[in-house]
């Protein structure tokens, strides 16, 4: 069922209103893994080009940049605002003290499943570095509480959301100036060894205590504003989405596999695809981007300083890369609360966090 903006941002206000009834978080604590779709701050403090802490990034935030990729909230925002979180949920860089139980952003701008990705870009975490820094947590979590025993039952009952893989084909698979990997292996190769290892990540995850987990799906990266820059007169890049649908396909059977065999385990798969798919219809713009974006190394962000379009609620795209806030509020929503049966898989994260 299409979607349109006006629609979708009552479901998003009625669902935070029915979250907040009880005063209380759905959850104790959300701990979130990705890369700049959810960075809330991290890559702040590295060399990297992949920085979003100044104009007009944040333009919409209150308080200004922070740096998220986006001119307002990102769709971790979003799902902790559905899941009755009082405040955003802070990032590793600067979380401290108890604010640690209830939860941690640990997303980098640039990251992925495979350590090497994103490297052109200069430092970033990936998924490997965000666990390491989870184990840190897990740590300071264990002195607040007491013992080893307390901080797990506390992690058992928290939400873990975890997206990753775009970088790994925009920023090495499909970047054969700097990486060999399309030419060492196919599609299908590639995106088995993402899963491969990507299911490592996932197993460990669960073995630092982590119960009920959302994994979101990858978007059509070939239908993205940086995308067309660079195949010029397609209105999306079909082998790119070809290749992103079989990484897509097998993480939903990932999903059932780690269902079956981790005993307590609640996997869920977030159709972001689906979701992106229909949700175009409420928007003007959903193939250009919001801003004006930047050339060379860092390709496709915004320039610093200058002033987006006034209409971002039009846009899908904020820069050549990241949705806009009006986009995050719908996939968000609907990822919390699913609008058709194939937007999440086997449950929404409503359900899930009722289990």
């Amino acid at each position: 069922m299409a979607c349109g903006l006006k629609i979708c941002l009552m479901v998003f206000v009625v669902g935070n209103i029915e979250a907040l009834v009880d005063g209380a978080p759905q959850v104790p604590c959300y701990f979130i893994f990705g890369d700049s779709l959810v960075d809330s701050g991290n890559n702040n403090v590295l060399e990297t080009v992949a920085k979003a802490n100044n104009l007009p990034y944040g333009v919409d935030f209150p308080g200004g940049p922070t740096g998220r990729f986006c001119n307002g909230r990102n769709i971790a925002d979003i799902i902790a605002e559905h899941l009755g979180f009082d405040s955003h949920i802070q990032p590793f860089v600067i979380a401290q003290g108890q604010d640690i139980l209830n939860g941690i952003n640990y997303g980098s701008g640039g990251s992925g499943i495979l350590d090497e990705t994103g490297q052109q870009l200069g430092a970033r975490i990936s998924l490997g570095g965000q666990l390491e820094n989870h184990q840190t947590t897990i740590s300071k979590i264990s002195t607040i509480l007491g013992n080893n025993q307390s901080a797990i039952e506390h992690l058992n009952k928290c939400l873990y959301s975890v997206g990753m893989g775009s970088n790994d084909y925009i920023n090495n698979y499909f970047m054969p100036e700097h990486y060999n990997t399309s030419r060492q292996h196919n599609p299908n190769q590639y995106a088995s060894l993402l899963i491969q290892q990507y299911s490592l990540r996932l197993r460990a995850l669960y073995n630092y205590g982590a119960r009920k987990v959302v994994l979101f799906a990858l978007g059509l990266i070939g239908c993205a504003p940086y995308e067309l820059k660079r195949n010029i007169g397609l209105p999306c890049v079909p082998h790119i989405n070809l290749a992103v649908n079989l990484f897509n396909n097998k993480l939903k059977v990932l999903v059932d596999n780690l269902n079956q065999q981790l005993a307590g385990a609640k996997f869920i798969y977030v159709n972001t695809t689906g979701i992106s798919t229909t949700m175009g219809f409420g928007f003007r713009f959903s193939n250009a981007p919001c801003c004006t974006v930047s050339t060379g190394i860092g390709e496709g962000q915004c320039l610093s300083q200058q002033d987006p379009c006034p209409n971002r609620n039009e846009y899908v795209f904020f820069d050549a890369f990241h949705p806009t806030e009006a986009a995050n509020v719908i996939m968000g929503g609907r990822a919390y609360t699913s609008q058709n049966p194939f937007d999440t898989y086997p449950v929404d994260i409503r359900g899930l966090v009722q289990l």
